[in-house]
């Protein structure tokens, strides 16, 4: 490995840790950012004359914090400078340093760091913004090529985040145990929003998107690196494996989506496969069930069947009801109804969903399903109708694309029907 490739990837892993010991020291997002950056420029004309330290992160905490000290010196050159304490409470050897990422303050650096960036006063795009530009170092140019939008709005968004998180007072003391609990389902939630915002990605945007839910998967494992006994950690980290296994397969070469029954199974990545379904294996044994096992439950029972004849569509019906009692909401039924359809046919699916119109009625899946229902029960006229709106709502030219495909197969069945004389 080039020295510029494994001092990036040191830089990258000890980012987390650095930045949230620093943010402890400076008490400020902006002056803790700026240390880091101090401190990897540094690392840059050190490391590979030197080689790297015993404790990279111990080292950039070590070296941001005194480069932080010596611009406040700067700034406060005609003011006494604060007692240390108020500044730091870590001695300046990186021994000591890395003694104390061993033990506590390793965790909840990281956690407070997270936090902040979850703060219930944030929007999730914020959220995610400063999350992805704070904890994972992307650059705001990154960062808006993902969300598709300009390097100016992007920086305005994580500007007015940091605005919002310095007006809010947000304390910097580690959280007691209710609370952290609660601000930790928070942060598993804004890992999941990054997630989906690289998978839920089609087209030609996939391919700029794709390292967002790259991101978010390696948050997940940090996560249960913190919590490695929170089974909703494990549950999370496994639906985002599982998921994103199947990445490589979801859309053909000219950017069309792939229905998962219709996927080469040959393409899915095995390997991530197998991390995550031992990963939820693991977490059912904690018989604590929530949302994000319950999803990787189901995932798994895909990810085992060799062929989409073999999937456990039963079992997948009943999870869904589960996930239903746990996290009730119309997209959940919507879901279960596919499952429901394999198993007692698509009237009953259809049936399902009938209370589900109003709410979905601006949702392109919702008439995606329809449609494809109506026509399994031979109910073309309506199923076009159906098929039409999805096409209205469609977010993707993928998605359009995917409902067209549809439409020409009942105009195929139709033409055929016409010349063997069944109208």
């Amino acid at each position: 490995m080039s020295d510029a490739a494994w001092i990036d990837a040191a830089l990258t892993s000890a980012r987390p840790q650095a930045v949230g010991a620093l943010l402890r020291y400076f008490r400020d997002l902006d002056a803790a950012e700026e240390a880091f950056q101090n401190a990897c420029l540094r690392a840059l004309k050190s490391w590979p004359q030197n080689g790297p330290p015993r404790d990279p992160a111990a080292w950039l905490i070590m070296v941001g914090r005194n480069a932080g000290i010596d611009d406040v010196r700067r700034v406060r050159r005609e003011q006494p400078l604060p007692e240390d304490e108020a500044i730091s409470d870590l001695d300046d050897a990186e021994s000591a340093i890395a003694d104390r990422l061993d033990g506590s303050h390793y965790r909840d650096d990281i956690l407070r760091l997270l936090f902040i960036c979850c703060h219930k006063e944030l929007p999730a795009t914020q959220q995610i913004a400063l999350a992805l530009r704070v904890v994972s170092g992307l650059t705001v140019k990154q960062i808006a090529r993902a969300f598709l939008v300009s390097e100016a709005a992007m920086e305005q968004r994580i500007t007015r985040a940091k605005a919002r998180v310095a007006q809010a007072n947000v304390p910097f003391e580690t959280p007691g145990a209710v609370e952290r609990s609660e601000r930790l389902l928070a942060v598993a939630a804004m890992i999941y929003l990054i997630f989906n915002e690289g998978y839920s990605a089609s087209g030609e945007t996939a391919e700029l998107r794709k390292p967002l839910s790259e991101e978010a998967i390696r948050l997940a494992r940090l996560l249960l690196r913190l919590f490695p006994s929170e089974p909703e950690i494990m549950g999370l980290t496994a639906l985002l494996l599982l998921q994103h296994a199947r990445s490589a397969a979801r859309f053909d070469a000219e950017g069309a989506l792939i229905l998962l029954e219709d996927q080469d199974r040959t393409l899915w990545n095995r390997p991530m496969i197998a991390e995550g379904v031992a990963l939820i294996d693991k977490a059912i044994r904690h018989r604590r069930s929530g949302p994000y096992q319950i999803q990787a439950a189901i995932a798994a029972l895909h990810a085992r069947a060799a062929t989409p004849a073999e999937t456990d569509w039963t079992q997948i019906d009943l999870l869904y009801g589960a996930l239903e009692v746990v996290q009730p909401s119309p997209v959940v039924t919507l879901n279960r109804a596919v499952a429901v359809s394999k198993v007692r046919g698509a009237q009953a699916a259809l049936d399902l969903i009938a209370p589900l119109e109003g709410r979905l009625a601006n949702y392109f899946y919702f008439f995606g399903v329809r449609g494809a229902l109506l026509m399994q029960l031979g109910r073309n006229d309506e199923a076009r109708t159906a098929f039409d709106r999805a096409i209205a709502l469609a977010h993707s030219s993928a998605e359009a694309a995917h409902i067209r495909m549809q439409l020409d197969r009942l105009m195929r069945d139709s033409a055929t029907a016409l010349v063997r004389g069944n109208p």
